[in-house]
């Protein structure tokens, strides 16, 4: 005979997986468009400036490997404004979190 108490709990795990999954899908697709049809809108309206132009702005301070980037919003709810976050393996060899204004390349936090 089969266990009920498993099949209930199976039941309840598949149902969260498919909600974790579709969560998972509603983050990716953030107003409607998903990353990077976001970042090539904003690059467009002029809300942020190409990354390229950024990383080289950015090289003269924090010196490094860039190996991770992502566009996000940054800051406090009434004031949100895009940000790149950047990974960068500096010279010694430690990971840094430099978080850059994409409108205006100014430094607004750096993480060790």
């Amino acid at each position: 005979m089969p266990n009920r108490h498993g099949h209930r709990l199976i039941a309840v795990l598949l149902a969260a997986a498919v909600t974790v999954a579709a969560a998972d899908d509603h983050d990716d697709d953030y107003y409607g468009r998903h990353d990077h049809d976001r970042a090539r809108h904003a690059l467009e309206l002029g809300e942020i400036r190409p990354l390229a132009e950024i990383l080289k702005r950015v090289s003269v301070e924090v010196p490094g490997e860039v190996v991770g980037v992502e566009l996000e919003r940054w800051g406090r709810r009434r004031h949100h404004r895009w940000a790149y976050e950047l990974a960068i393996i500096a010279p010694d060899g430690r990971i840094r979190e430099v978080y850059v204004d994409a409108a205006t390349g100014e430094i607004l936090e750096e993480d060790d």
